[in-house]
């Protein structure tokens, strides 16, 4: 039995979106040896992420979460074995059986293998495809009381650093529809590669398929809910969510659909 838990939901688009870290879920195998607790891991993981990826095109979601096995590192990082990769998190009591480690490696090869053919299916059916890969990121790490420095960041990061230079155009007709927008009722800021470039399932993507498409890596600030407690403003997750539908109309108007 698989230890990871995602779902693939095809529609008829050439456009994707994934929300790979917002599980919070540890298989029963793989619990005994956690040595994290649950809010632990939530403050990390990004939650409510698939509410955003939940609009009207293909969706990839992972409900098992990053601390059991990240879909966005490359194999040898994506279970977190050492702290120097989990942000200093002890996140195991006792080294993870090999066993374990081999069969969520397995599942990642596997995993990735099927993104691939998914995304491969939607060029030979549409020319192309544009995915976006959601996140969330937090901006209070000194506590709950922190003030956000807002210059280093920004409300949206949007990672575009390994996307092939021919879809400039593309980027900035997004840029300037998502800065036309509002998001939680006032103007957005929205900046790309200050804080994050895009993981390792853009780069991959993006590397792989950059001539017939691209991904584009959001990292929404946890403006929409309280990093530290996990308790989301439900309104504002919509806000979040509207956001990303309303620019699917720049994607159509881009490829002409």
């Amino acid at each position: 039995m698989a230890l990871t838990h995602y779902y693939i939901k095809k529609a008829m688009s050439p456009f994707w979106a994934f929300a790979i870290h917002d599980g919070q879920h540890i298989a029963p195998e793989v619990k005994p040896f956690q040595k994290l607790t649950d809010e632990e891991r939530l403050h990390e993981e990004d939650p409510f992420t698939a509410a955003f990826a939940e609009i009207p095109i293909n969706q990839f979601i992972v409900g098992t979460s990053r601390f059991q096995l990240d879909l966005n590192r490359d194999l040898d990082n994506a279970i977190y074995l050492r702290p120097d990769q989990a942000w200093g998190l002890e996140v195991w009591y006792d080294d993870l059986p090999a066993s374990l480690i081999h069969q969520l490696q397995n599942e990642y090869k596997r995993i990735y293998a099927e993104i691939d053919a998914a995304i491969q299916e939607t060029i030979d059916r549409n020319g192309f495809f544009v995915a976006y890969d959601i996140h969330s990121y937090n901006a209070k790490r000194e506590g709950p009381d922190a003030k956000i420095d807002d210059q280093k960041n920004p409300e949206i990061n949007l990672g575009t650093a390994s996307i092939n230079p021919k879809w400039q155009p593309l980027i900035q007709d997004l840029m300037a529809h998502f800065r036309s927008e509002e998001l939680y009722g006032k103007p957005i800021d929205i900046r790309e590669n200050i804080k994050f470039k895009g993981g390792h399932l853009s780069r991959h993507l993006n590397q792989k398929f950059g001539e017939d498409g691209c991904v584009l890596a959001f990292e929404f600030r946890k403006d929409f809910m309280d990093e530290w407690k996990g308790i989301p403003n439900l309104d504002d997750v919509l806000s979040g969510k509207q956001l990303l539908m309303n620019s699917l109309t720049t994607l159509k108007t881009y490829f002409r659909l």
